[in-house]
């Protein structure tokens, strides 16, 4: 891919096109159904495609389907580019009725492309105006309050680091960007990319707001990811494969395959909150909270254009019910979308995770008309050095 310095005005299956090749690659190892008749849609059975979210767990489908009398099948992908990609490769197939995993990175994409159907859900219970400050102050119909998708949890995706390593003595906390393109950095940042991971798109968006992504030359924001890949930063596939397998300060020193060469690496701003919930209120993970470098993400529940939209709403309501969605923090590591919730306070779960101060700000429209151009921006920055 070419860095692109204009935009484009496509047809809408050039799009389409373009969309496949750059989300993701091509979903392999995944059930494709088959476009017979629907009739299979409507007989009792809601069919859902996802990553592997973890709160949806065999307890909660198995409640789901005592309370409904649906039977559910899960096709589950990747992440969140894996589900677009799927939607768009399978656009008239009437056999999938519901997609849960569609971030604010991605949604307007979808929408688009007019893969998704309307649903009619009260989502009134989901934010009340309060104070500007903690939770009240994350707006999970902030990004998009439309029909054609729901929150069902949210997010700061931002740096964190190893409060061990980066001590102020062997290394400093850095305060900028910049810092961590200096030779103390060298190898010891691990970055998901953006082409194929949702916490690594929400980081290179930030940094696009960070270098102020409407300037017309982008050019601090090229020479900087250069100087990342000058400067040895790790960049993987995947948040797993960064925080598990290269992060120093989480809890990926207990997994198969672990090198632990990275003190800061991308992961979500109550990352260390996490840690410290399961550690007994005990954690070395700290948010770095850099001006513009957090994007705010929402997770979504939509209807399949051509599915069963009547059993998509039943599924949906059921996630965002308070009995389920208070649950998030603990089944899916992440916000409930309901007024009044929080992080449970526990093992300092809540004490130990941060609302980052100055967070970047992209409007969902803007991300889904450049990010094309960004996307090859950042591949050229990254592989020829800008």
């Amino acid at each position: 891919m070419t860095q692109q310095n204009r935009e484009r005005n496509p047809t809408k299956p050039d799009l389409i096109l373009m969309v496949t090749l750059l989300i993701t690659a091509p979903v392999s190892g995944c059930v494709m159904l088959d476009e017979g008749s629907p009739d299979n849609l409507h007989d009792g059975e809601i069919v859902i495609v996802t990553y592997d979210v973890l709160a949806l767990s065999d307890d909660m489908i198995s409640e789901f389907e005592k309370a409904s009398g649906l039977n559910v099948t899960i096709l589950k992908l990747d992440d969140a580019g894996s589900i677009l990609d799927y939607l768009l490769q399978n656009r008239g197939n009437t056999n999938v009725d519901l997609a849960i995993g569609l971030d604010n990175t991605y949604l307007q994409t979808a929408i688009e492309f007019d893969l998704l159907e309307e649903v009619d859900l009260d989502k009134s219970a989901m934010y009340a105006p309060g104070s500007s400050q903690g939770r009240n102050a994350m707006d999970p119909l902030g990004p998009y309050d439309g029909p054609l998708a729901v929150p069902y949890d949210m997010g700061y995706i931002c740096l964190n680091y190893d409060t061990e390593a980066v001590d102020g003595e062997n290394l400093s906390v850095p305060s900028t960007l910049e810092d961590l393109t200096g030779p103390e950095w060298r190898g010891k940042v691990a970055l998901p990319s953006p082409v194929s991971s949702s916490p690594g798109r929400g980081f290179m968006l930030a940094s696009l707001d960070y270098f102020d992504w409407q300037s017309d030359d982008g050019l601090e924001f090229s020479s900087w990811w250069s100087d990342m890949i000058a400067n040895d930063v790790v960049i993987t596939s995947g948040w797993t494969e960064a925080y598990e397998t290269h992060y120093t300060g989480g809890y990926g020193e207990w997994t198969e395959g672990y090198i632990g060469d990275a003190h800061i690496t991308v992961s979500y701003c109550h990352s260390p909150g996490v840690e410290s919930y399961y550690n007994g209120n005990w954690t070395r993970s700290a948010t770095l909270d850099i001006p513009k470098t957090s994007l705010f993400q929402v997770e979504y529940a939509a209807a399949v254009s051509g599915g069963n939209s009547l059993y998509a709403q039943e599924f949906i309501e059921y996630l965002v019910s308070p009995e389920v969605n208070s649950m998030m923090p603990y089944e899916n590591l992440m916000y409930s979308v309901l007024s009044g919730l929080d992080l449970p306070e526990e093992d300092g779960y809540r004490s130990n995770s941060q609302i980052p101060s100055d967070p970047a700000s992209i409007p969902m429209e803007d991300i889904d008309d450049h990010m094309e151009a960004w996307l090859d921006r950042w591949n050229s920055a990254v592989t020829s050095g800008g």
